[in-house]
């Protein structure tokens, strides 16, 4: 979140070409824009004011001196750590695997929390807290997270249902109201199953919360809150497991942000269920 340089680098996508334009030039000159006000920066990129501050908020910073004072911070990140993803590579020795994967899921992980505004995770963590019900949708490689978030949930006793079929999906949410929220998992953002599905609950004005890449896509567009993943898949084969661990990394943050609005519960039905599979696990 404080990684402002990244969630800049990680954002062009978002941008139109004058956007970008003003934002290639920030990446080529991190420092040189610390001390530079907006009118100086306008002129040297030759975009109007009004320009910066719309790049500004489409990153989801505050305005241009959020944006300098989250590049500032980034500054010493990118001195001490130089890093490119790492993608598969013929012949490589099990030593050499071992440490692209870490540093792949690493700096995904970085990567994931610097495009995610703390707000915005707040919102979601809300949302769920007061939904009556929670569906939770995902096809492919998105099911496996919605499947771990589903068990999260009933662990604490907060009722949801995880849905992995097309056909199951679009009956579910056809019965859903506007008390409950619809999660919705796709990395593409364009998943056709998954678009039908968020499509009917859009319609019956149920709570859209998305879970996609760091991107201009359909889901993001038609949910009311979205949570991002860095765009890792662009650069690398195995960046399937990148992303999956940094989506696996903000269901956590959102699990425990959820949990511990009632504390003393979410222990009481924690330890519950613990017991439970303890019992017949032995």
């Amino acid at each position: 979140m404080e990684n402002g340089i990244e969630r800049i680098r990680q954002g062009l996508a978002l941008l139109n070409r004058s956007e970008r334009k003003v934002s290639e030039f920030i990446l080529d000159n991190p420092k040189g824009i610390l001390h530079m006000p907006i009118s100086q920066l306008s002129e040297k990129t030759r975009t109007s004011e009004a320009t910066i501050i719309r790049m500004c908020r489409s990153l989801n910073f505050k305005g241009y001196r959020d944006l300098k004072l989250s590049v500032a911070a980034a500054l010493p990140q990118q001195k001490t750590i130089e890093h490119k993803y790492q993608d598969i590579s013929a012949g490589a020795s099990l030593s050499e695997t071992i440490q692209q994967i870490a540093s792949n899921n690493i700096y995904s992980i970085k990567n994931t929390l610097a495009v995610n505004d703390e707000k915005d995770i707040k919102k979601v963590i809300q949302e769920l807290n007061r939904a009556r019900r929670i569906a939770i949708v995902g096809i492919g490689a998105s099911a496996i997270v919605a499947l771990d978030f589903e068990q999260k949930l009933k662990r604490i006793n907060k009722w949801c249902e995880v849905l992995i079929d097309s056909h199951s999906q679009l009956v579910s949410v056809t019965n859903l109201n506007e008390e409950d929220v619809l999660f919705a998992i796709s990395y593409s953002g364009e998943t056709k199953e998954i678009i039908n599905t968020v499509s009917i609950a859009k319609e019956n004005n149920i709570k859209i919360i998305s879970l996609t890449e760091y991107s201009n896509n359909t889901l993001q567009k038609l949910s009311n809150t979205n949570l991002f993943v860095s765009s890792t898949e662009k650069f690398i084969r195995s960046a399937a497991t990148a992303s999956r661990i940094s989506q696996l990394t903000l269901i956590d943050i959102v699990f425990t942000g959820l949990a511990s609005i009632h504390f003393d519960e979410s222990v009481k039905y924690l330890d519950k269920t613990r017991e439970v599979i303890s019992k017949f696990s032995k």
